[in-house]
């Protein structure tokens, strides 16, 4: 599993929307994101590049951290 850092969530509703942005990246699966550590965990079924995963992080309106 491989996790990243979110910033900007606050609500259950944030999760939802992040997990679902984590989740239609190509090659991602089984995303689960936690609210109070910010944190998402996700697995990769193949190479993923990490400006992809931020840009669908963006889209849903959060910030990767660090």
């Amino acid at each position: 599993m491989k996790s990243i850092k979110i910033k900007g969530m606050s609500c259950q509703h944030c999760v939802m929307a992040a997990t679902k942005a984590l989740g239609a990246v190509d090659g991602i699966k089984n995303v689960q994101v936690d609210l109070k550590t910010g944190e998402a965990t996700y697995e990769e079924v193949k190479p993923v590049d990490a400006s992809a995963i931020a840009a669908a992080v963006k889209k849903a309106g959060f910030e990767v951290d660090g």
